[in-house]
């Protein structure tokens, strides 16, 4: 059975991505929490996921001790292991579209990512106002993100990004959640989709474990502490 070595799900935007992707698309896997204590090279967690990825970051995928970090690299070798799931479009474009999509989340959006670190239990409206008013490269993010998926809704016809699940949701399920928890503004269709994607069996799953955790950390905490 695959293995999936995980952060806090309270926390973990990237380990957040492929647990969706597989729970949503029923594909068995076992879970390993690797708890944050902290980030530094001495810290436990470095030296649990140092065992299984070089570069000390979660999510891994263990396949029968053949580890896959990453995840895009994660992705693209679940959609490889079990094309029956058809976890990206079939069309030529469609499959583009949504690469081109998870690639443009993966390495952009660096303001809202700074700015909002996802923390799914706290209700960060407070915050999230102040960060509207006086972070423009936040507004600028959601603006873009917006634009996307508007275009994306409405070419492929919902009621997901690319019409079913794909992983282009699951790419950017952390990132509905940011926009919920923090109460940034988005149009009533935008809300919708966040709506439909956190009510997705595999997300929803995913948000009532981090609920249930309870395992507060002071250094992911930064606005619960510093008001």
């Amino acid at each position: 059975m695959l293995k999936l070595y995980i952060g806090n799900k309270n926390y973990s935007s990237w380990s957040m991505r492929p647990w969706v992707l597989l729970k949503q698309a029923g594909i068995p896997f076992e879970e390993v929490k690797v708890r944050f204590d902290s980030f530094d090279a001495s810290s436990s967690f470095k030296a649990q996921i140092s065992r299984v990825n070089p570069a000390g970051k979660v999510p891994v995928l263990d396949d029968d001790g053949f580890a896959v970090w990453d995840t895009l690299a994660i992705a693209e070798y679940v959609a490889e292991r079990f094309p029956d799931k058809q976890l990206w479009p079939q069309g030529v474009q469609a499959r583009a579209r949504a690469r081109s999509v998870c690639a443009e989340m993966h390495s952009g959006f660096a303001a809202l990512r700074s700015a909002c670190p996802m923390n799914i239990e706290a209700d960060l409206a407070q915050a999230g106002q102040l960060i509207w008013r006086d972070k423009p490269a936040v507004r600028s993010d959601v603006a873009r993100l917006v634009s996307m998926w508007c275009e994306l809704l409405v070419e492929y016809k919902g009621p997901l990004l690319l019409g079913n699940f794909s992983i282009a949701d699951a790419f950017f399920a952390p990132v509905c959640m940011r926009l919920k928890n923090y109460g940034l503004p988005v149009p009533a269709d935008i809300s919708a989709y966040i709506q439909r994607l956190c009510a997705l069996p595999g997300v929803k799953a995913w948000i009532d474990d981090a609920l249930a955790e309870h395992d507060f950390r002071e250094f992911e905490e930064i606005y619960r502490l510093k008001p």
